[in-house]
């Protein structure tokens, strides 16, 4: 089996934490993803993502306003990681054990890349 570098993908796009929702939403549809990395505040943070779920349930769910939200509200903080040297059959086991779609690959406390389960298909 592969290693998680061997199928990650390297362009990761990202978005600052203080962004609101609506800023989320059109790099989103712009880009034509469903998740956006959420960037490191300082050097010793984590990384974060946020999904078209996350926001609806944010927005629809909870009546928020799309305005006045920011992403760090409403991203998962810290994202779920593994590092690239790791064998990709069991990044795949984490996703599946957890109902994930992706996981952040980061080695030294810096984004290396996302890897999906559609990746490793």
């Amino acid at each position: 089996m592969p290693l998680v570098k061997e199928l990650m993908r390297k362009n990761v796009l990202t978005i600052s934490a203080d962004a609101t929702i609506k800023d989320a939403i059109a790099e989103m549809k712009k880009k034509k993803v469903r998740s956006l990395v959420i960037n490191k505040k300082s050097p010793f943070d984590a990384y974060g993502i946020i999904t078209f779920t996350d926001i609806a349930k944010a927005v629809i769910g909870e009546c928020g306003d799309m305005e006045m939200l920011n992403v760090f509200d409403v991203a998962s903080k810290p994202a779920v990681q593994v590092s690239e040297n790791m064998d990709a059959k069991y990044a795949i086991k984490l996703m599946l054990k957890l109902g994930f779609k992706q996981l952040l690959v980061v080695d030294n406390n810096e984004l290396k890349g996302i890897l999906s389960l559609a990746d490793t298909v």
